[in-house]
């Protein structure tokens, strides 16, 4: 009996959508323990061992790192592709008024954050390529925080917070794909692009098996690496090619999707998680906090995030373009812009695509998960202590 119910308990906590984000923050801690233990050397070993083989044709012999971050993370942005596509078909950016208030959110989200870390870095050679750091929300982690509140916050705030995330989630892969690429590879793009289009035309032909689209997505990814433009979106590129429809009828995207939440959720972005944010701490950490590095990732995500998203959000609402959904007040936006400062996961990726060498990486790090920490923190608090006062009012009256 006793065995059952930790089963139960056991399956209903990865039911639950704050679980990722659990098992992601297990992971960063996990992950800082082994940096600063006897374990770090070979930890490190072990991230730059080589896998897989080369021929005169191919070259597919990688550190694990790379294997992972390039690999592992061109399967979780697969999974955004489709969340995005998904919702332009038939979600929350499936119409102009559906879509106005958190695309617009997500505009300011993005470019405050990155004129505050311009400010600060504008004109430095070392850290001035990371002005994309702070421009990212990580949705797990945000969307595990809101979920905590349970009925504390309105339904339709994990609604603008999801489809604000999304959002997000495509202007950082299109800064990837433009800002972060290396010098281009013409012959690869076209043997990719050239994919690209058959993927198209299955779609068109109305092919909905998915075999015909991973398999050739996976060759994708392969021209894709040596092209010179991040791997990751291969990804993105073959999620768009899927086939969807705009009613309840479960399509190929929709498969997929739900065949690659769980794993993405639970292996994919905790293993991301452990082998990247091993950061080993220094004294001079510390002090790098309040270099212009530090102060443009901390500054950019903690009060970049949340002004971006309230002041243009409230400018939309004021102009009538957009509504704030229903049950959703400005305190209830401000709480979500601080969530939005949970830079996280697209943070780390994008200060590892900015920086070569480890001091940088390491400061920028660091100082983004002091920044989420203190933006996931604020934004729990101020939504928690809203109800509260919320429940008060009416208990009065």
């Amino acid at each position: 009996m006793a065995k059952l119910i930790n089963l139960k308990v056991f399956s209903h906590f990865f039911r639950s959508s704050s679980a990722g984000g659990i098992i992601l923050l297990i992971c960063v801690l996990i992950s800082l323990l082994i940096a600063n233990s006897g374990w770090s050397d070979g930890f490190k070993e072990l991230l730059n061992f080589e896998l897989g083989f080369n021929t005169s044709l191919l070259h597919l012999k990688y550190p694990v790192l790379l294997w992972i971050n390039d690999g592992l993370m061109a399967v979780f942005f697969l999974l955004v592709g489709l969340e995005i596509k998904r919702e332009i078909v038939e979600g929350e950016l499936s119409s102009f008024a559906q879509a106005s208030l958190p695309v617009l959110a997500a505009v300011g989200g993005v470019a405050v954050p990155a004129l505050i870390y311009f400010f600060f870095n504008n004109g430095d050679l070392h850290t001035a390529k990371g002005w994309g750091i702070p421009m990212a929300t990580d949705i797990a982690f945000a969307l595990g925080i809101l979920s905590l509140l349970g009925s504390k916050v309105p339904s339709g705030l994990k609604i603008f917070l999801a489809a604000l995330a999304i959002v997000d989630d495509l202007i950082a892969i299109l800064v990837i794909a433009i800002f972060y690429s290396s010098e281009l590879n013409f012959l690869y793009l076209g043997y990719a692009g050239a994919l690209f289009v058959l993927l198209i035309i299955f779609n068109r032909m109305g092919v909905k098996n998915l075999f015909f689209y991973l398999i050739p997505g996976v060759v994708i990814w392969y021209f894709i690496h040596h092209s010179g433009i991040h791997a990751t979106i291969a990804g993105v590129l073959v999620a768009i090619t899927l086939p969807t429809t705009e009613d309840d009828t479960e399509s190929a995207l929709e498969k997929l999707e739900h065949a690659l939440t769980r794993p993405v959720n639970f292996i994919i972005m905790p293993i991301f998680a452990l082998v990247n944010t091993n950061i080993t701490f220094e004294s001079e950490m510390i002090s790098g906090l309040f270099s212009n590095l530090g102060l443009g990732i901390i500054l950019g995500l903690f009060l970049g995030k949340p002004i971006g998203i309230f002041i243009m959000s409230w400018l939309s609402v004021k102009l009538k373009i957009a509504e704030l959904p229903q049950s959703v007040t400005w305190m209830h936006v401000l709480g979500l812009g601080l969530l939005g400062g949970i830079g996280f996961t697209m943070s780390i990726f994008i200060a590892l695509l900015s920086f070569g060498d480890a001091l940088h990486q390491n400061e920028a790090k660091f100082a983004i998960l002091i920044a989420s920490t203190i933006a996931g923190i604020s934004g729990f608090c101020i939504l928690s202590l809203y109800n509260k006062k919320q429940k008060k009012a009416l208990g009065e009256n």
